[in-house]
């Protein structure tokens, strides 16, 4: 009978452990996301990889069909105009697998904006009440389609992503202005 009883009070020890450990989780996920939403001010060698990453104004970007850019990184010159260009390489049709590239302003969340993004299809998925969140964006492409568009960054990080519906879990990247 004590047998019975010290198991299920493991158990319930276990538990409490467990969620404590939790709580110590949420506090260095929001140390993340404090440290993202000052992203603007970020140092480009907090970007892992930037090193490896070609400086260039004039950057093409590609889309494809299994929800993915050719690049998660973009380096450019702070204060000088950047022309990015915006290529639909996929096949399958636009109501269905659409491209844009939309640069958010340091701080943005992104799934509050993702979420805002699904009900603007009559703007290509940029939603009008979050037009101060967004640098610059392009204007939604069918397959085989592409579209530049000029803007300049101040030095920071800036998060990038495709705001068709559920594309920005995975579809996105940062560009760093140095």
């Amino acid at each position: 009978m004590k047998k019975l009883f010290v198991f299920p009070a493991i158990a319930v020890a276990l538990a409490f452990t467990a969620c404590g450990g939790s709580e110590n989780k949420s506090d260095s996920t929001t140390t993340e996301e404090t440290t993202t939403a000052d992203a603007g001010s970020t140092s480009t060698e907090t970007v892992p990889g930037i090193e490896n990453v070609e400086l260039s104004n004039k950057p093409v970007v590609e889309g494809n069909d299994q929800m993915k850019f050719n690049t998660e990184l973009l380096r450019v010159k702070a204060g000088e105009e950047v022309e990015l260009t915006l290529k639909n390489v996929g096949e399958l049709p636009k109501e269905s697998m659409g491209h844009n590239f939309v640069i958010l302003a340091p701080g943005v969340d992104v799934a509050t904006f993702g979420a805002e993004a699904v009900a603007a299809a009559d703007n290509d998925y940029i939603p009008k009440t979050s037009l101060s969140s967004v640098v610059a964006h392009t204007k939604l492409l069918g397959p085989g389609e592409e579209d530049k568009i000029t803007f300049t960054l101040e030095k920071g990080v800036y998060t990038f992503i495709c705001s068709f519906p559920g594309h920005f879990g995975v579809m996105q990247g940062k560009i760093v202005a140095e």
